[in-house]
């Protein structure tokens, strides 16, 4: 029987062990399943808290439907009657003191149209006027590993970038587009444009991908994204959980394979070690200097977490919006700002207002954010709340929440060193795998997904094996 180790129990670490768990099942193969999370629950920067009349999720808040293998897990899962949509509406940016509307047909705040174009209120005549270069000036230069936000800016000109899709950007991908690739970003873009010939065309062509399923671009479920996590807890019938303990080390044994030492001094063996951890904590697991090289070069950013549910009707926000993001604002602090209540109505069971503030590693004001206590944060919140929407009043509930350097980031050669790395551990550590966020991709549908492929290539070692 071939012994399989999943350091870390985030959704990728789980959905590892599902899915070798189902291949074992199917193939008939005898696999002793391991899982190892340090923390006393599952779920990594999956986290839904409820407090009363409120469901407050203080990691991930949502699947986006687009990609479509996590509905396939929903419904193995038996989770389908769970589940829940997003309410859509206006995202407004605050900027000049006052919320502007983004034009609704706007992707990621990208033109869908001369119209879109034309009537945004967040861009001077004389932007509008260079973005109209994307129509006529070809792309002979980008390529898809190159700069997300110098190849915008060449055809859609620096202030477009700047004031309407940069700031939707970047609060999506967590980094300056300067740093992010168009390969990890949004590859389609220089497909559009080398085929239209313009990025706006090509958007505009291809406006029904971005409009299908109709509003409903992202799910959770009626108790929060951990029904997730529980449902896939639940189905692990045949392995071995162990939470509450961190690994310490992974050393190598003369005989092949592996013994991987936990912190209280529990020894696993193991013919195959999955590490779905965040980099700096692989890193620290092999200890082998000849990897450091490229796992120093990963980069993540960090980000602050505000909740707060208000004795306020959710009637009292601005007609249809569903929240902001900030754009070059010295009054108000925050990145961005969810209207949650608006958006999941299942987050508050007495329609009362929550909402949810985002202050990130790229804000001026972090490192001084970073080091404030809940209840000052709590105040820095508050004010940004009276200032962007007029409520003055003390929330009636709230939850602070740090996360600090663990959200990855993919900058210009993050690929390359994933590559390289990979080609590594295989000649150093062969059967050590690498997973998760801090590799192959951020969003829930992208860790599932590679808990599948990992779940694979486990169960091809057991085949070469026999």
């Amino acid at each position: 029987m071939k012994k399989v180790v999943v350091i870390g129990g985030g959704v990728t670490g789980l959905s590892t062990a599902y899915y070798l768990q189902k291949k074992a099942r199917e193939r008939g193969e005898e696999v002793h399943i391991t899982l190892v999370e340090a923390d006393e629950r599952l779920g990594g920067k999956i986290r839904t808290v409820q407090d009363g009349e409120f469901t407050m999720e203080t990691g991930a808040d949502s699947i986006v439907t687009r990609k479509t293998n996590a509905a396939d897990l929903i419904e193995e899962l038996g989770l389908q009657d769970q589940v829940v949509y997003n309410a859509t509406g206006i995202s407004y940016i605050y900027a000049d003191g006052k919320l502007k509307q983004i034009p609704k047909d706007a992707v990621f705040g990208i033109p869908t149209s001369i119209e879109s174009l034309a009537t945004t209120e967040l861009v001077s005549a004389e932007g509008k006027v260079e973005a109209l270069k994307d129509l006529y000036t070809p792309n002979d230069r980008f390529t898809k590993d190159d700069s997300v936000g110098a190849f915008l800016e060449a055809f859609l000109g620096k202030e477009f970038v700047e004031k309407q899709i940069a700031p939707v950007l970047s609060g999506v991908y967590s980094g300056k587009l300067s740093e992010l690739t168009i390969a990890s970003t949004l590859p389609y873009l220089i497909d559009y444009k080398n085929e239209y010939g313009s990025i706006i065309q090509g958007m505009s062509e291809n406006k029904a991908k971005f409009q299908s399923g109709g509003g409903k671009k992202f799910l959770s479920f009626r108790q929060g994204v951990s029904q997730l996590i529980d449902g896939l807890e639940a189905k692990l019938s045949d392995a071995v959980i162990i939470k509450g303990v961190p690994s310490e080390t992974i050393v190598p044994q003369n005989q092949g394979g592996y013994e991987v030492i936990l912190m209280d001094g529990r020894k696993l063996e193991a013919d195959v070690v999955v590490l779905s951890t965040l980099s700096a904590s692989a890193q620290k697991l092999l200890h082998l200097a000849s990897l450091d090289e490229e796992f120093n070069q990963f980069k993540n950013s960090s980000v602050i977490s505000v909740y707060m549910g208000y004795d306020v009707p959710d009637s009292e926000l601005p007609a249809d919006g569903t929240g902001f993001i900030t754009s070059n604002s010295e009054d108000v602090k925050c990145n961005a700002c969810t209207w949650t209540s608006r958006k999941w109505e299942h987050t508050s069971s007495n329609g009362k207002l929550l909402v949810r503030l985002f202050y990130k590693s790229t804000n001026s004001y972090y490192d001084e954010l970073v080091k404030m206590t809940e209840e000052e944060l709590l105040q820095v919140g508050m004010k940004d709340i009276q200032t962007s929407l007029g409520i003055s009043s003390r929330p009636l509930t709230y939850d602070v929440t740090k996360w600090h350097d663990v959200m990855p980031n993919y900058h210009i050669t993050h690929h390359q060193i994933v590559k390289a790395l990979e080609a590594k551990m295989e000649n150093l550590m062969p059967n050590v795998l690498l997973a998760g966020c801090s590799y192959y991709g951020v969003g829930i549908p992208d860790c599932i997904a590679n808990g599948e492929e990992t779940a694979a290539k486990i169960m091809e070692i057991v085949a070469d094996a026999r």
